[in-house]
């Protein structure tokens, strides 16, 4: 009932726009620092190369979200284009993932569709991918629409399916061929929409991994769960898909010892960075995802 509790108001606080503005001017603070890296394009270079030095490859997220007016879209579309840019520059090892709602979603969909073939077409030019991730529930359809826009024309974009989302199994046979990541969830969803029972989310992310493995799509399976990342081992192994048809995903500053042990193991190890000012709604979801993640920040916070 308390873990229920601490997380709707960590949820709550994701979503305040005055909070969020707040953040902007605070800093990193709270121990947002341990999982967030930096506040520039360069810090968070930084932190890919030293990264990539252990083994792990990398995507690299600016921060931001809610936009609500074209120009400040389309700053975030030529940051995005920046950061591709210094990837290429200093031939680190990472992709790139974007939000719809920072690049003008909810101003209007051909704007934003706009923004996002400007990004993956300079991703194509560097030979580098772009993951678009998923947002709320009422983002999904329109998520897929544009990426379904997208590919007509790109090979280098995939986005993310969450397995609350009881159409999360239609969704990812109907995206068969495409490179998806596959989360379980951290949006506070309705029960019209999506399972709440967290042992109905594990058994339907088990299914939608399977189920794209088979297809022979690309999967990457984003999780810090180890019963889970044991279960698809095991998965693999049993049914001989080869270690280039998917990879293990966690977030900057978690579980970063079973990171390099999954790298060390021979498997595709990938970190989500994500870096800015704009960090404090990304980081509100963190802690509300599971009650080891506060103590882990009041330990950053406490530690400093």
């Amino acid at each position: 009932m308390l873990a229920q509790l601490s997380k709707n108001i960590f949820l709550y606080a994701s979503q305040s726009k005055m909070l969020n503005q707040a953040a902007k001017k605070w800093g990193l603070r709270f121990g947002a620092s341990q999982v967030v890296a930096g506040e520039t394009i360069e810090s968070a270079i930084k932190k890919v190369r030293e990264l990539n030095e252990k083994g792990l490859v990398c995507t690299l997220d600016h921060l931001g979200e809610f936009v609500s007016n074209r120009e400040e879209a389309i700053e975030a579309t030529q940051y995005n284009i920046r950061t591709l840019e210094a990837i290429h520059r200093a031939g680190v090892r990472s992709n790139l993932s974007v939000k719809l709602t920072q690049l003008g979603l909810d101003i209007d969909f051909d704007f934003c569709l706009n923004n996002m073939r400007q990004i993956v077409e300079t991703a194509k030019r560097y030979n580098n991918f772009v993951r678009i991730d998923m947002e709320d529930s009422s983002h999904c359809q329109a998520t897929l629409d544009l990426l379904h826009e997208l590919r007509r024309t790109y090979d280098n974009v995939g986005t993310v399916i969450q397995a609350y989302l009881y159409r999360a199994e239609q969704d990812v046979k109907d995206l068969k061929g495409v490179s998806l990541r596959l989360v379980k969830g951290a949006y506070k969803e309705p029960p019209e929409v999506a399972f709440q029972d967290k042992q109905q989310i594990d058994e339907n992310y088990m299914n939608i991994i399977r189920i794209h493995l088979l297809s022979g799509s690309y999967t990457a399976i984003a999780t810090h769960d180890h019963h889970i990342i044991e279960k698809v081992k095991t998965f693999v192994e049993e049914n001989n898909i080869p270690r280039n048809q998917f990879e293990f995903q966690m977030l900057y500053g978690f579980r970063t010892d079973m990171q390099q042990q999954l790298a060390k193991e021979g498997y595709t190890m990938r970190v989500y960075v994500p870096f800015g000012n704009d960090w404090f709604g990304y980081f509100m979801r963190r802690l509300a995802e599971r009650p080891q993640n506060v103590a882990f920040a009041l330990k950053g916070f406490f530690g400093k």
